[in-house]
């Protein structure tokens, strides 16, 4: 038996630039692109040129790569590049007043690996994006798109935040990247079908369009979710992409097929891709997976001031104190070994499928390879080079399997995300509640005012800028952060501060008698903060003048 392999990588940060640097202002964005960014073109770049194919699947949010193309981007990763070669270049010193020297191999390891990805964001002249597109125009990887802020869909009020995350993520890749994606990774891989929705007793009760539907409106083909979602779904046999009858064959509701969500409507089926669980939990499980690995670098341990990581798991159970200093040469036999293990994981996947041809899609956050585990990108690079040769396993991206394999049975899924508890319950919970009680009404104030301000030329720019700070606003990150417990006050700040921007425009929005001018100048000193997206009114009008069907 044959078997494709579609791994499928989500890129994305909130809005960062422009509200500080440390910790969680633009270090972040900056540690993103030094630590898994840059160390993913360059393993493109050595597949490139070795010639052998490298088929990610790669998803890039509009918000990130708003930021990634921003003027500010640039200078923010020079001076992080400037901190840590400052930190480097003072470790020997440091470390004979504790004495520690014993590290100091592991700190020439880190000036070696520093300068190769400063030499590479050089030589691309900080253009990622533009590296991203040059590589995907050689169809050596496919770009997909999401909702604009990644905004957790199924729980937004109206309809129209809906089709407006998903429309301005559409339009801000097509800018981007010239041309418009096929795939979307629906934020936190959410679904709602449609239905009646109160998610809250406090929550209007209204009957809503399904996500798929919003989907096939904005443009997109496919999507990606959990295994439980089809695995507790109803199967339907598809006939000229309608569900005809419903089926309980062994394979219908395989993670190793891919399937169409309800009825293709004026031809336009949308599907989804599955996750499977067993390759995934292989890569991102610290306890049970690879990067628990006592040879590779240990994340939380952290050397200070300067923030070096000198040491490798050692024990993932260990007290930090127990760590035992990292050896680069170790961990690279520590990848070698888990790739090839992952390899025959997906030979033995294939040998044991009865059902023809399938794929084993294994989703992650792009964030993991590199950043949280530091060896993750060299071992995609080793799994896809073991896979050049392969005889039943064959990777691919996406589009590519739909396209060679459609699918053959539609799926009727419910509610759901690859959230903790396979539910909402990571973004909505006692904790978070009140961001939703506050958004809410705002939804319903700016969608109730889109349709007359849309026709008076002289608050187009409030108009505008109060569609930034609502996208802003309905962002996923901040009710997550806020339930991790991990930088609640930050996150709580963020949301406050764009509902309250959202709020003192409103009124130009909703009284035509207000002068506009107090307004405009606002909406300018919000948008020096917050000036992600361009031209959001014709993605305003369609997403707030159409009953999706």
């Amino acid at each position: 038996m044959s078997l494709h392999f579609v791994l499928v990588l989500h890129s994305h940060l909130p809005w960062v630039l422009h509200h500080g640097r440390w910790p969680h202002g633009s270090d972040w964005l900056s540690e993103a692109v030094i630590e898994t960014y840059l160390p993913l073109l360059a393993s493109l770049e050595r597949a490139e040129a070795a010639g052998r194919p490298m088929p990610i699947t790669l998803g890039v949010t509009p918000v990130l790569a708003a930021m990634l193309a921003h003027p500010s981007c640039r200078a923010e990763v020079d001076h992080y590049f400037a901190h840590r070669r400052e930190t480097i270049a003072d470790a020997p010193e440091a470390l004979a007043a504790t004495d520690e020297l014993h590290l100091l191999p592991v700190v020439e390891f880190w000036g070696a690996h520093l300068a190769t990805l400063e030499a590479l964001w050089q030589r691309i002249g900080g253009n990622i994006l533009g590296e991203l597109r040059r590589h995907m125009e050689a169809g050596r990887i496919e770009l997909i798109s999401s909702a604009a802020t990644h905004g957790f869909l199924p729980l937004l009020a109206r309809d129209e935040s809906i089709r407006f995350q998903l429309l301005v993520g559409r339009a801000e890749h097509r800018r981007h990247f010239g041309v418009l994606p096929t795939g979307c990774w629906a934020p936190e891989c959410a679904y709602r079908p449609a239905g009646w929705w109160q998610p809250l007793p406090t929550a209007r009760r209204t009957l809503r369009t399904g996500i798929e539907d919003h989907l096939r409106y904005a443009g997109f083909r496919w999507f990606v979710v959990d295994a439980h979602l089809p695995d507790a779904g109803e199967a339907w046999e598809l006939y000229e992409g309608i569900a005809r009858r419903r089926t309980t064959a062994a394979p219908s509701r395989s993670p190793y097929r891919a399937y169409q969500v309800g009825d293709a409507v004026r031809g336009h089926p949308v599907h989804v891709v599955v996750r499977d669980p067993q390759a995934t939990a292989q890569v991102w499980s610290r306890h049970g997976g690879y990067p628990g690995d006592g040879r590779y670098l240990e994340f939380h341990k952290i050397r200070y001031p300067g923030g070096l990581k000198l040491w490798r798991v050692t024990d993932s159970s260990a007290d930090l104190g127990d760590k035992l200093p990292y050896d680069a040469d170790r961990a690279q036999e520590a990848v070698r070994l888990h790739a090839t293990h992952f390899r025959a994981l997906l030979d033995a996947t294939a040998a044991a499928r009865q059902q023809g041809d399938g794929a084993v899609v294994a989703p992650f956050d792009t964030e993991l390879f590199g950043h949280w585990w530091f060896e993750g990108v060299d071992f995609l690079d080793a799994v896809y080079a073991g896979l050049a040769g392969d005889p039943v396993v064959t990777p691919t991206t996406a589009t590519t399997w739909l396209r060679d394999e459609p699918p053959t049975t539609s799926v009727r899924m419910g509610p759901g995300s690859w959230g903790a508890n396979g539910d909402f319950s990571k973004w909505l919970n006692p904790e978070t509640e009140w961001t939703w009680e506050r958004l809410w009404p705002l939804e319903e104030r700016f969608w109730n005012a889109v349709p007359s301000a849309l026709a008076r030329p002289e608050v187009a720019m409030i108009l505008e800028q109060a569609a930034r700070e609502l996208l802003l606003a309905q962002g996923s990150d901040w009710q997550f952060i806020i339930s991790t417990g991990a930088a609640g006050d930050y996150a709580t700040k963020r949301f406050v501060q764009h509902c309250e921007a959202l709020e003192a425009l409103l009124p130009a929005l909703e009284q035509p008698h207000l002068d506009p001018a107090p307004f405009r100048a606002r909406a300018a000193a919000f948008f020096t903060q917050d000036d992600c997206f361009t031209d959001l009114l014709g993605a305003l009008a369609a997403a707030s003048d159409v009953a999706v069907a």
